[in-house]
């Protein structure tokens, strides 16, 4: 009997809320059709030639991603025209990029710019060199095809009248363009890179190599709003030689992280996150916590950036794993469905329940009551009365419940006991 009586009541909640559940399944299946795709766990970076500043930055954000299981891709390539044509063509997700190699391209936006990229120009100490305008008949390295170096030499040798026609102008870049330097090949070579670029740090510490001065850093900042001028200290390189042995007024442009438009938000704010972690002490130009920063743009900045700028990395992803933090905000949209339908359906289904159960006991008292009113009828037959009541109060007693309705049914039972003790006192009243 127990088990029959689980098993029906079991029923009864399958019968009540089954239709609630069906339906709230159907609202989270809906729902989900608006869920964000997740973020890729695989994107490339493209950043430069493997003796320079950008691939090993790309490495210090390899190793960053990794902690949060995202495989980053570090490519290695000529430089930031190259790396902007590999977003343009879809070879990468994000790139770092030297300011003023930008041409507007459609579809790419900054995360912000990282750090200051100085402009050096080094030449061998015996050419009598203090100007670019002194390049003009000079071997001079600028950068490989598709570098951002060559693009920026090309422009500032423009403004003092140096091309192709009048200067020998060499194709060479990062290690090669060093060691030619140091043999005396060549006379003069300009890089731009981070100082942690072992290239610059060889050239600056070679005691036949001398760094150019941009004494006119005004001019050349004026006619082109990306650089700004910069200050090497005296002596910051060495202090025992003192080298360089003068301030040295430095041009920089700034490099930027850009990302195609299409890459998953949740990943922008991870890579700013990596970004602040590798740039955020600043360095020789620049100040602890300045960078990365929404200033110094080659592109248009994003909007995940701008948030990012405004109010810090994602709450989800200050205390949870970057896994973790996507998940529950791919699926926050799943609370729609649950505030739409189950908060009423918890305030609708308790008394349809309650309704449910009593409604069998209720039912009963419409017979019961019929019979009662039948009594007061001198003319009734009172034994059909008799076995209908006998009847009632047999499939009263078969009625399957919960405990906290036992109260209702005992009434029940005892108005039926009423009845029938009526009945018999009507019995035998009409048998006197």
């Amino acid at each position: 009997m127990g088990k029959q009586s689980k098993s029906s009541q079991g029923k009864d909640h399958l019968h009540i809320f089954g239709p609630a559940i069906v339906l709230v399944i159907l609202g989270f299946v809906l729902a989900y059709q608006f869920v964000k795709p997740a973020p890729p766990d695989h994107i490339r970076l493209a950043t430069g030639q493997p003796d320079g500043a950008y691939y090993l930055f790309g490495q210090q954000y390899q190793k960053r991603l990794q902690e949060e299981r995202i495989d980053l891709e570090v490519m290695t390539t000529a430089g930031s025209i190259d790396n902007i044509g590999r977003l343009m063509r879809g070879e990468a997700a994000a790139a770092l990029v030297q300011g003023g190699t930008a041409q507007n391209e459609p579809g790419l936006l900054s995360l912000g710019s990282l750090y200051f990229e100085p402009i050096w120009v080094f030449f061998r100490k015996e050419a009598p060199i203090t100007r670019l305008t002194d390049l003009q008949d000079k071997r001079t390295a600028i950068g490989t095809e598709g570098s951002g170096t060559r693009a920026l030499a090309l422009q500032l040798l423009a403004d003092n009248d140096i091309n192709t026609s009048n200067s020998p102008l060499l194709a060479l870049g990062g290690r090669q363009a060093a060691d030619a330097l140091l043999r005396g090949e060549i006379d003069s070579a300009f890089f731009v890179a981070s100082p942690m670029s072992p290239v610059v740090r060889a050239l600056l510490d070679a005691e036949q190599i001398q760094l150019l001065s941009f004494d006119r850093a005004d001019a050349y900042t004026r006619t082109h709003r990306f650089l700004s001028a910069v200050k090497l200290p005296e002596g910051v390189i060495n202090l025992k030689r003192n080298l360089p042995d003068r301030p040295t007024t430095l041009l920089a442009a700034s490099a930027n992280l850009v990302v195609r438009n299409d890459l998953h938000p949740a990943l922008m704010d991870l890579l700013l996150q990596a970004a602040q972690g590798v740039h955020g002490m600043g360095g020789w130009f620049e100040e602890s916590g300045q960078f990365p920063s929404p200033t110094y743009l080659v592109y248009p900045l994003s909007s995940a950036a701008e948030r990012f700028y405004q109010y810090g990395p994602p709450l989800l992803q200050r205390y949870l794993p970057f896994w973790a933090a996507t998940l529950v905000d791919r699926l926050k949209v799943m609370l729609l469905p649950f505030l739409a339908l189950m908060i009423p359906l918890s305030k609708i289904m308790p008394p349809i329940y309650r309704w449910r159960m009593r409604s069998r006991i209720y039912r009963w008292y419409r017979e019961v009551l019929a019979i009662d009113h039948q009594l007061f009828n001198t003319d009734a037959d009172l034994e059909p009365l008799r076995s209908a009541l006998d009847k009632i109060e047999y499939d009263v007693s078969h009625i399957d419940i919960p405990l906290s309705y036992a109260e209702e049914l005992y009434d029940l039972r005892l108005h039926i006991s009423l009845i029938q003790q009526k009945l018999e006192r009507r019995a035998r009243a009409d048998a006197r």
